[in-house]
């Protein structure tokens, strides 16, 4: 004789229940999409860089001007205290050497240099504001030429870098870097500038030096605006903050060197 809770449990457990078939409405999760959906998804638009949190054109032109603005202000409180543009120039070389050699952007410490250069900038522009008046309006005025020329002609596809000469720049910035390190210890210490003190051509050295080192920064800014160009859309926009410090420290440069051309052009 059967046992009959062995009958009951064959009987309800010997035949699976019927699968149900692909695309059948009883199947929600392999249902297969309709005609309409497909069409959707299709004319539906792809998503922005801003909404995948890629870099895009407005984050790069917000926290440059951020940077900028910093550096305008605090150049101002440099300008009413000089003494603070020479503690503000060893802090700024050292934040620019930090943030340049990390891998990731740090908004604070990017910041941070800005102030540093803003303070720096601020009074070494008093103090030749002092000497040679209206030399700063010229500065300024140079630097933004240049800028504008640089980006047009980048815009229209004429200037372009290129990998062999981008270390050649690279490295010509690493000997110009040296240069003004040494030079600026010769003259703390030694009393001799070679920039001021050396002439070729009846020229003061350090006018030569700064054509070159102003034709450096205007190959930078190419290498910053074709930085900015192949990350928008492509990077995480938190990468805004390298092109912004990219830019800030190039335009910097770029307005020292034809600030300190001025004003060897003006001695007597």
């Amino acid at each position: 004789m059967s046992n009959p809770l062995l009958r009951d449990f064959n009987s309800k457990h010997t035949t699976p229940p019927a699968a149900p078939q692909y695309g059948q409405q009883g199947g929600q999760y392999g249902q297969a999409p309709s005609a309409e959906q497909m069409q959707g998804w299709y004319e539906a638009p792809a998503a922005s860089a801003e909404q995948t949190g890629r870099m895009t054109l407005d984050d790069v032109v917000m926290r440059t001007s951020l940077t900028l603005g910093t550096v305008i202000v605090f150049a101002v409180i440099g300008w009413a205290v000089p003494m603070l543009a020479f503690p503000a120039m060893i802090v700024g070389l050292v934040l620019g050497l930090v943030n340049a050699f990390k891998r990731e952007p740090s908004p604070v410490l990017i910041m941070a240099y800005a102030v540093a250069q803003g303070l720096f900038v601020g009074g070494i522009s008093g103090i030749f504001q002092s000497i040679y008046p209206g030399i700063v309006v010229q500065a300024v005025i140079g630097t933004i030429g240049v800028f504008a020329v640089v980006l047009v002609l980048y815009r229209l596809r004429i200037l372009r870098t290129s990998p062999r000469l981008t270390k050649i720049v690279v490295a010509a910035m690493i000997g110009y870097l040296v240069f003004g390190l040494v030079n600026l210890g010769l003259s703390m210490f030694a009393g001799f500038n070679v920039r001021s003190d050396v002439e070729i051509f009846g020229l003061p050295l350090g006018v030569v030096i700064g054509g070159i080192a102003i034709l450096l920064a205007a190959y930078s800014l190419v290498m910053d605006f074709e930085n900015i160009e192949h990350g928008i859309g492509r990077i995480a926009r938190k990468y805004a903050w390298s092109a912004a410090f990219g830019l800030t420290v190039t335009l910097i440069w770029l307005y020292l060197e034809i600030l300190r051309i001025l004003s060897l052009l003006q001695q007597d």
